[in-house]
Order: C-alpha cells, then structure tokens, then sequence
C-alpha cells in the first residue's frame, strides 16, 4: 500500500499567533509528515478550489488554521487536535480535546481566532522559511 503524502497546514500568514503555530510543528516535526502554506498564497487559494471551497467563500481575514489530510479539509479545532495527534508523542494528550463537544471547542477557537491579532499582532506579509525549510512550504 503506497504511503500517503504529506498531510498540508494551511494558515494565516500574517497572523504572529498562527506563525508560532507553525515553527512549533516544525519543531516538534523532524521527520517532515507536514507540508505548510499560507492561507494568502497562490498555492494554498489552488489547494483550496480543488477541495470545493473558492476565496470568496472564505473571510477576508481566515479565521481558522486548517488541515488538508487525506484527502479531506479539517478545519477550527477538528484540525489542531489531528495536528497534534498526528504529531504522536506527548502531543496525543491534547486527544483529551476530543471529549468536548465540537461546538465547545470550536467556540473556544473562535474566541482565540476573532482576538488574535490584538494579542499577538500581525506582520504586514507572510513570513519567508529559511532555505533548510523552503520544501516544505508550497
């Protein structure tokens, strides 16, 4: 059975928050299973239409980090809880998350989602990964 590829994070690449996000994963990522991209670029507006869903479907500002896994479009906190399962390890304990309901949850990232840029403010573009990291963004 052929491996599946690597799952892609798509994420706000303004946003301070959803950045530290992303250098956590990769941190806690040696063996590369994520892709990433910003939500703003090409690559992630192509990724998007394929999966049935258009920039204009979409909030100016996205409010959610989603997870393309699969085959299928995660988003809210169905997709930073099968990020971190994903991830395996200590990670896995954030599973926990799972017995709260969906709608629990994704108000709480919502919450998190709608303050975001107050608390952790936003860059003017979207960060720029370093050459060792560049194939791993599209």
């Amino acid at each position: 059975m052929p491996q599946p590829g690597p799952d892609t994070i798509l994420f706000d690449g303004v946003c301070n928050l959803c950045n530290g996000f992303v250098q956590f994963v990769i941190r806690h990522d040696p063996q590369g299973h994520f892709r990433f991209a910003a939500l703003q670029s090409p690559a992630a507006q192509e990724l998007l239409t394929r999966h049935g869903l258009v920039s204009t479907n979409l909030p100016s500002e996205p409010e959610s980090v989603m997870l393309l896994s699969g085959g299928q479009l995660y988003s809210h906190s169905t997709a930073v809880l099968r990020i971190a399962h994903a991830m395996g390890g200590a990670w896995r304990v954030a599973g926990l998350g799972w017995v709260l309901p969906r709608s629990w949850r994704d108000a709480l990232y919502r919450y998190v989602a709608r303050n975001r840029y107050r608390w952790f403010g936003r860059e003017e573009s979207c960060m720029l990964p370093t050459p060792a990291l560049k194939a791993r963004f599209l």
